[in-house]
């Protein structure tokens, strides 16, 4: 039922707002059930206080009682009442003077315009004044209800049939000389907590409803991207990495949206470098095997006797079989270098006497090579044997494109490092290569390069190098004038 976000979320939005109405509306109710229940209390202790303070003007009300003849209307009380009292004894368990039919005309009054039943009861429990003039008996239930402890100055119950029993006793010289017994309905009370009630659910469903409603919407602006995004990773999965989807917000779904698309652009660049990767490395391999699978024929075929021939295959033989293995041995660094699995060694080292060690290495090539260092020595913490091959891919292409002498720059800066620039005066590089430079098997001039032993390799496998350092190596070149091959390393 909820295998699905949307339904999640619509189920959720419900239940978060009928859990907040429900227990809103049930805490409201039960405050105001309370609220109504002490007012209707607090009336009917304040009716029972007048009511013995008017019609028994001996009789003595507790301090308490004194304050709360302010929350009833005294004035109904006083005009319902006759001009004449009954007065109390405590010692007497009847009035000793009472005119008992007048003093039920207006106990009836009183009743009547207070809502409320009063019965006035001897301590012998034996009823001397009713209201209603009904003349029924204490009940059982009334009669334990009468003679139970006071909880303070009266005692007060809710009854089965929604009516509210008080009891509050009549104090005459320190004695009880009866008690004043007042019930009231609580039907208005009950039929306004039920609308109450009845709004509370109506208000309550139709904002569920409503929740549901929005929920929904909601729901469809969520689930929408992610549908678009669960169709976009079905389509990668199946090879397509041009497939982007689209972003019209700056949240999270919105973040995750362009995230995926940089994730495929970076899937796309990299399979089509893999496709490039496969297809240059096919094509570097193609050349030599063809050449050597050629001649070896042409000896199988009998060159192998003239003397000449089979030196000069098995030279050319030998050279194919050394680019190969420098192919494959810059390909397995290229790997290590993606992988992060290069080992690298550090140690503490003179970066200028290496770099003289590489100059007079590179010199056989026979053109000028000139270091201009700032200082000597200059100790750096790297790979030796690494920065060496640096060095050696970065001379070796200088060498090869220069025309006369080759300017090498060491300097240190207390921001970037150790600097290394080696700089020719060949030919230069076309603006439009530069952005090029540092891809795998990619070279400016393919066939001279091919003829030269190039592979498109060094500037890759330089750059995969520094960077495992830390550091980092860019080109600079102006076609026509030369080019500037230079690296940092912390």
């Amino acid at each position: 039922m909820f295998r699905t976000i949307r339904s999640r979320l619509i189920f959720s939005h419900f239940l978060v707002i009928l859990i907040a109405m429900g227990a809103s509306g049930f805490l409201l109710l039960s405050f105001l059930e309370h609220y109504f229940l002490q007012v209707t209390e607090d009336n009917l202790a304040a009716q029972a206080s007048i009511t013995i303070q008017t019609l028994i003007p001996n009789a003595s009300l507790p301090a308490d009682q004194t304050q709360n003849l302010a929350d009833v209307n005294a004035s109904q009380v006083m005009n319902a009442l006759p001009q004449q009292n009954i007065y109390v004894q405590s010692e007497n368990t009847q009035p000793v003077s009472a005119d008992l039919s007048h003093l039920a005309n207006a106990s009836l009054q009183i009743g009547t315009q207070l809502n409320t039943r009063i019965r006035i009861l001897n301590p012998q429990n034996a009823l001397l004044l009713d209201s209603r003039n009904q003349g029924e008996a204490l009940t059982l239930d009334e009669q334990i209800f009468i003679n139970g402890d006071f909880d303070g100055d009266y005692a007060v119950r809710v009854n089965a049939d929604n009516t509210m029993d008080l009891v509050m006793p009549i104090w005459v010289d320190s004695g009880q000389a009866g008690v004043v017994l007042l019930s009231q309905s609580l039907n208005d009370v009950s039929t306004v907590l039920g609308a109450l009630r009845g709004g509370w659910i109506f208000s309550t469903t139709t904002v569920g409803l409503l929740a549901s409603v929005i929920g929904l919407l909601l729901s469809q602006v969520i689930t929408n991207p992610l549908r678009q995004l669960t169709v976009a990773v079905g389509a990668v999965a199946a090879g397509n990495y041009s497939q982007q989807v689209i972003t019209r917000s700056d949240d999270e779904l919105g973040r995750l949206g362009r995230t995926f698309n940089d994730m495929t652009r970076r899937l796309g660049a990299a399979k089509q470098m893999q496709t490039n990767f496969v297809a240059n490395v096919s094509h570097e391999l193609r050349t030599p095997l063809t050449s050597i699978k050629g001649m070896v024929e042409t000896l199988r075929d009998g060159a192998v006797d003239d003397l000449d021939v089979r030196d000069s295959f098995l030279a050319t033989l030998e050279s194919e079989t050394n680019r190969m293995i420098r192919l494959v041995n810059d390909l397995l660094t290229l790997s290590r270098a993606d992988s992060e699995a290069l080992g690298l060694r550090h140690q503490s080292f003179d970066l200028s006497a290496l770099v003289e060690s590489s100059i007079e290495q590179m010199r056989s090539h026979g053109r000028e090579i000139v270091l201009k260092s700032q200082k000597r020595p200059l100790m750096v913490t790297a790979d030796a044997d690494r920065v060496r091959q640096v060095l050696v891919n970065l001379l070796d292409n200088a060498l090869k494109y220069s025309k006369d002498c080759v300017e090498v720059y060491l300097g240190a800066d207390k921001l970037k490092g150790v600097q290394v620039r080696i700089s020719d005066r060949g030919i230069g590089i076309p603006s439009s290569d530069l952005p090029s430079i540092g891809q795998r098997f990619y070279r400016t001039d393919r066939a001279r390069s091919r003829s030269q032993g190039g592979s498109g390799l060094g500037i890759a496998i330089a750059q995969a190098l520094v960077e495992a350092h830390g550091g980092s190596l860019w080109i600079e070149s102006k076609e026509g004038e030369g080019t500037s091959a230079c690296f940092t390393i912390p």
